[in-house]
């Protein structure tokens, strides 16, 4: 790679704060997996969960974001392809789809299974 292909750190870090950006502002389903995200925070202070709960939930939610940029790059990908329809591309983004779908039902059933003995505990 010539040097003036080569970019700094700082522009690797710049681009990749963009790109958080994007895909924040871009998708609607990122605000709401933010929105749900907030709130196993929120209940997970309230509660006072273990360092190692709180390692697992965050563990979750970053999973389910991380998803969901990825299926958001693929699908910016997909439209810049073409915006003809093809059936390989709409299985792509199907199965991006899935990723996130699953991420999202095993951080909720993680998030259940470390909330849930706090929230018997409580209502005791």
């Amino acid at each position: 790679m010539t040097k003036s292909l080569q970019r700094s750190w700082i522009t690797k870090f710049r681009d990749a704060f963009r790109g958080v950006r994007l895909a924040v502002t871009g998708q609607s389903s990122f605000a709401v997996h933010f929105i749900a995200a907030a709130l196993a925070v929120a209940v997970a202070a309230a509660f006072q969960v273990t360092v190692a709960e709180w390692c697992l939930l965050l563990l979750c939610i970053v999973l389910v974001l991380v998803a969901e940029t990825f299926n958001s790059a693929l699908e910016r990908l997909a439209k810049a392809v073409t915006r003809e329809e093809n059936s390989h591309i709409a299985e792509a983004l199907d199965i991006g789809a899935a990723a996130v779908l699953l991420a999202s039902i095993g951080a909720a059933v993680v998030g259940v299974m470390v909330i849930a003995p706090y929230t018997v505990n409580y209502f005791r």
